[in-house]
């Protein structure tokens, strides 16, 4: 009986084994969260939040997506060759990061609008290493199909993290708990992948200045294009972080990012998932000349059916339930999800579709519209931040960031329209 519900093609066993190792690993922070909001307070982990966005934004830009040229490639020799050149990047933006940190840090504290990061300003370029070489590491098992390695290793990085995290915690006050609790989350993913990279000794004699400048070259489409557009994409959704940090300080900002996490982390495994089947059957029934756009209707209207009558019930008596699991200081959290319902709900539809635009050629336009996404959202979000009060803020993010969904949804349903 068991083995009939195994996956029979080699393709449905890694999609399965990818998804085991992400839920495992995206159900361990949501599962210790109650803890954590009783050990950290909302002003630790608004800070914590701040950290997260600085690292993330550098981590995208360390390695120039050279990482995604890893698994493009046709031949081993060529991926060793920029893999060492993506390292070379990585360690060259940490180091420069760190000299700017050195050299400025009282002025970017300034900027950030949060004194509270002090010297923990310092461990932002380690952590950027961390984080760029954990995505490097990834895309290199992903080429050599090492599924389960990076499935373990997702998994030991939530399990380290959160055991970091709750026992630094216990020890010692302050949102530096957090950060160390991601530094060796990260150190320890990245000794799980890095033990495969170092069997490929045979391929090692391949590696030459040579080849790595010539290879650095020929994908140069990698910064220059997809850089920009993973690089806006990072900014957008941290853009709250950025500007609510001087203007609301770092508790609302905290409750801010658990209401997010809280929420994000399954509506994102069930778009990831559904996402995976959508894009390989779109794609099919695309090539096949068979109707795309009924297709997409039809999934759209399935998963709306699934997920909306518990959201809605979710949403209603949010603050209660931040309230009762994560303690009375989280209510507003729940007040927060409230206000963005509308657009998570309507984030979790156009996420799943998202591939449209690659399929049909419209990358341009995609980034085009992301492009004024985040404009109107830098122009909303310092307005309303000028008037501080969060819930006008959260109101116009919504609002905007719902229109601009709408919008996309209805022009890639279109365009599926007049292929099919």
């Amino acid at each position: 009986m068991l083995t009939k519900l195994k996956p029979k093609s080699e393709f449905s066993r890694n999609v399965l084994t990818l998804m085991t190792g992400t839920t495992i690993a995206q159900a361990i922070p949501i599962a210790i969260s109650p803890i954590l909001t009783r050990i950290y307070t909302p002003e630790d982990f608004g800070v914590f939040a701040l950290f997260i966005a600085i690292v993330g934004f550098l981590a995208v830009i360390a390695s120039g997506r050279y990482e995604q040229a890893i698994i493009a490639t046709k031949y081993d020799k060529y991926a060793i060759n920029i893999f060492v050149f993506s390292l070379m990047l990585i360690c060259c933006t940490s180091i420069f990061s760190f000299i700017i940190i050195l050299l400025f840090k009282e002025e970017i504290l300034k900027l950030l609008g949060n004194n509270l990061l002090g010297n923990w300003l310092y461990v932002v370029p380690l952590t950027v290493f961390f984080v760029a070489l954990f995505n490097l590491l990834t895309a290199y098992n992903n080429r050599t199909k090492h599924y389960q390695d990076i499935a373990k290793a997702t998994i030991v990085k939530s399990l380290v993290l959160a055991s970091a995290q709750i026992v630094i915690g216990f020890v010692k006050n302050g949102f530096g708990g957090l950060i160390i609790g991601q530094v060796l989350a990260q150190f320890f993913a990245n000794l799980k992948l890095a033990r495969n990279i170092t069997k490929e000794k045979a391929l090692f004699s391949s590696i030459s200045l040579k080849s790595i400048f010539a290879l650095a070259k020929k994908y140069t489409n990698f910064p220059r294009y997809n850089m920009p557009h993973a690089l806006l994409g990072n900014i957008s959704s941290n853009l709250p972080i950025y500007i609510f940090t001087p203007f609301f300080g770092s508790i609302i900002v905290g409750k801010y990012s658990l209401a997010l996490m809280v929420v994000l982390a399954p509506m994102s495994l069930i778009a990831t998932s559904t996402a995976k089947v959508y894009n390989q059957k779109l794609a099919e029934l695309y090539n096949n000349k068979e109707d795309i756009y009924i297709f997409t209707l039809e999934i759209t209207k399935s998963l709306l059916k699934k997920i909306l009558a518990p959201f809605v019930i979710f949403v209603a008596f949010a603050p209660q339930i931040f309230s009762i699991v994560f303690g009375s200081l989280w209510v507003d959290s729940g007040k927060y999800i409230q206000i963005m319902s509308l657009y998570l709900i309507l984030n979790l539809v156009v996420s799943t579709i998202a591939y449209v635009p690659s399929l049909l050629g419209l990358q341009k336009k995609a980034f085009n519209i992301a492009l004024v996404q985040f404009l109107l959202l830098l122009l909303v979000l310092y307005i309303a931040s000028k008037y501080y009060d969060i819930y006008i803020a959260l109101g116009l993010m919504t609002l905007v960031n719902s229109l601009i969904l709408v919008y996309n949804f209805a022009w890639m349903t279109n365009a599926l329209r007049q292929k099919s």
